[in-house]
């Protein structure tokens, strides 16, 4: 079991090692001989944790994105709680967990940028990673809708608005590096107001 424990812990620190190198040189300029360095450790070692760059960086991904999910299955799972509520804290969990990772969100845009550049297309690899996402809103809308409490609106215009609010998002906490979530808050608000029925 202890063995288990420290080779998690080893991996964990791998990565947020393996994140310096990604953001100091950038996804296509980091390599695993320079992530080793950063480490202390030999190339060899590495490969005991890792296959390869592209796994440590997909890796990270993953552990966002599972972080990100279990926040918002709690969300979905309360039933104390309203369609439009749902959405409106699923976002702001979202938001805060892109603000805890700028780093990686940095190291991602590089990475989309590398794609783009070499010419694959960024777009696919952000739809599949993203799907799982865009679902969950799309049935929190529907959810809501069926309640009565969102009026009934083209479900796929709406999932393509409530996303492209978590986009602009990335950029700004990414690119601009604004800290402050009032402003993305006050969007999101502002959208579910405006959606919710009347009656």
């Amino acid at each position: 079991m202890s063995i288990v424990v420290e080779h998690e812990k080893r991996r964990q620190q791998i990565l947020r090692k393996a994140l310096d190198v990604f953001g100091a040189e950038g996804f296509e300029n980091a390599t695993i001989q320079k992530i080793a360095d950063c480490c202390g450790i030999t190339r060899t070692t590495l490969y005991i944790y890792f296959k390869n760059k592209k796994e440590i960086f997909n890796y990270s991904i993953k552990q966002l994105l599972e972080s990100m999910e279990n926040q918002i299955e709690k969300i979905r799972a309360d039933s104390s709680l309203g369609s439009a509520e749902k959405i409106t804290r699923v976002l702001r969990a979202i938001f805060e967990q892109l603000q805890k990772n700028r780093r990686l969100l940095e190291v991602i845009l590089d990475y989309l940028l590398y794609l783009h550049r070499n010419g694959a297309d960024p777009n696919l690899r952000v739809r599949r990673r993203t799907l799982r996402l865009r679902h969950i809103l799309a049935s929190l809308v529907i959810e809501g809708i069926r309640a009565g409490e969102i009026r009934g609106v083209n479900i796929r215009a709406l999932d393509d608005l409530l996303y492209s609010l978590l986009e602009a998002a990335i950029f700004r906490v990414a690119v601009l590096k604004l800290e402050s979530p009032a402003a993305f808050t006050q969007s999101v608000e502002l959208a579910m107001n405006l959606l919710r029925s009347k009656e």
